[in-house]
């Protein structure tokens, strides 16, 4: 079988969720070609070659991009069997995804991905239907082999290491998937139910390995808490640094697990943790109850000074913009942000990130957002909400032509938040009244490395954003229009 698996974004790093599937599937003696339209064009010619299309959709930007992708491959070959598989696969709108694929597979995907191409091969044979269509969630716990990270560009076409204004080649791993808790407006919880699922350490340091040998100096582990599972994370890094004393990296971890496994952070620091991503979400302890966060504004700060005190940089993510959010808390936010000293870890994006409500969202039943919701918005796969002060949508929407435009241009990190201050000040009137300028940052907080210099990857944009203008006119080019389509 010759298979096409296409990636759309997977936040400026050399797609795994490509490349992993596409080991899989080659091992099991299917042609395989990847397609990543993050860094090059649509092929039209590869729905001509392939027997079947499967598109990785890892999370909400992946999915908006995927739908004109999906759109073309059926306007090209109606008959295509076509996948989608990742995160999002089964979120995609109040109707599901039967209008964009045959099949859509959650979870643990590599098996059902295998499973859905022999189903698809056995119907070639026999000239029949494919047997297998619909959806699917797989929690199975598996084993992984060595991503065919040969079927993609090199290194050097994705997201770098910027640190002290020197770029290195980065690559992109997991040790593991799933969460074990069940934050309200997470998509992993959804799938995963409280449940993770760990890459074996020999699969991890294989794939190491390889990145290594492509280049990479630094390695981002992309699990969506890497601290899920301590004990498994403490003998990966311990293979990693053994292995390659000189390869630095970050992780993601909850606020609530850096501040339970703070022993930890100096052996990760001399291992070579340079960063940590962390969701920090709000200055709001109302707002961080409703989305079930499982800690509060001072565990924030608690969690800042234990990464510092090891020599580690926290990279929060925030949620400005929620149905709840106050004009008040809004500032309180960027306040927080330069009381912390945190002016150089914040990428623009996430001065602008408006919660998602998608399909199957806890939040949907929590009852947080009773009388809050509007309509289904299938363009932006979510149910529409205003806040509850109509001058922060507005705001909202400001500041995201404004984070579009610091990343282009690349501002330094303080000018932007310099420039959403002031428009958050201007915009909020009289509720900023006596807060034009930002706090001094806490001296027991403070990171002795200048802001400009703190360790970042080069890609700023985020899982839960919207896609920008650029991302959405790369698609949207390659799209049949009405009179293209196939009738």
């Amino acid at each position: 079988m010759r298979i096409a698996l296409v990636s759309t974004y997977e936040l400026g790093h050399q797609p795994l969720h490509v490349a992993s599937p596409a080991g899989a599937l080659r091992r099991a003696g299917h042609e395989v070609r990847c397609l990543d339209l993050s860094v090059a064009p649509f092929d039209p010619g590869l729905a001509g070659w392939a027997d079947a299309v499967a598109c990785s959709v890892p999370m909400h930007t992946a999915m908006r991009l995927a739908r004109p992708v999906c759109a073309e491959i059926r306007a090209l070959r109606p008959e295509m069997p076509l996948c989608l598989y990742g995160l999002y696969a089964g979120l995609d709108g109040a109707m599901g995804t039967a209008a964009l694929a045959d099949t859509t597979i959650t979870g643990e995907y590599e098996p059902g991905l295998l499973s859905w191409v022999d189903a698809v091969g056995r119907a070639r044979s026999e000239r029949s239907a494919p047997a297998w269509r619909g959806q699917r969630v797989d929690l199975g716990r598996g084993r992984f082999g060595l991503p065919a990270r040969d079927l993609l560009p090199g290194l050097d076409h994705y997201a770098r290491l910027d640190v002290a204004g020197q770029r290195r080649l980065a690559g992109y791993t997991e040790a593991g998937h799933g969460c074990v808790h069940r934050c309200r407006h997470c998509p992993v919880p959804v799938v995963y139910d409280g449940r993770t699922r760990v890459v074996g350490v020999d699969a991890v340091m294989a794939d190491v390995e390889q990145l290594v040998s492509l280049g990479a100096q630094h390695v981002s582990f992309g699990d969506p808490d890497f601290l899920s599972g301590p004990h498994h994370a403490r003998r990966v890094v311990d293979a990693v640094h053994g292995a390659f004393p000189s390869l630095t990296f970050d992780v993601t971890v909850k606020v609530e697990h850096v501040l339970r496994d703070q022993g930890l952070w100096p052996r990760l620091a001399q291992a070579g943790c340079l960063f940590v991503v962390s969701a920090f979400e709000s200055a709001s302890d109302h707002v961080l109850h409703l989305l079930d966060k499982g800690h509060t504004v001072a565990d924030e700060e608690e969690a800042v000074a234990v990464l510092r005190a090891a020599g580690i940089e926290p990279r929060p993510s925030l949620l400005p913009f929620t149905p709840w959010t106050t004009a008040s808390e809004v500032l309180d936010l960027l306040d927080l942000v330069a009381r912390y000293d945190l002016v150089g870890n914040v990428d623009p994006v996430h001065y602008t990130i408006r919660l998602l409500v998608p399909p199957g969202s806890l939040l949907l039943d929590s009852g947080a957002l009773t009388g809050l919701l509007g309509a289904y918005d299938d363009e932006h796969l979510g149910w529409s909400w205003t806040a509850i002060d109509a001058r922060l949508d507005d705001l909202q929407r400001e500041l995201s032509m404004t984070a579009a435009l610091a990343a282009s241009e690349g501002w330094s990190p303080a000018r932007t938040y310099e420039e959403v201050r002031r428009q958050a000040v201007r915009s909020l009137g009289s509720d900023a009244a006596g807060r034009a300028a930002a706090p001094r940052p806490d001296p027991r907080l403070s990171s002795p490395t200048a802001g400009d210099a703190r360790p970042r990857l080069t890609e700023s944009w985020f899982c839960c954003a919207e896609p920008n203008e650029a991302q959405l006119l790369a698609v949207n080019a390659i799209a049949p229009s009405p009179r293209e389509g196939c009738e």
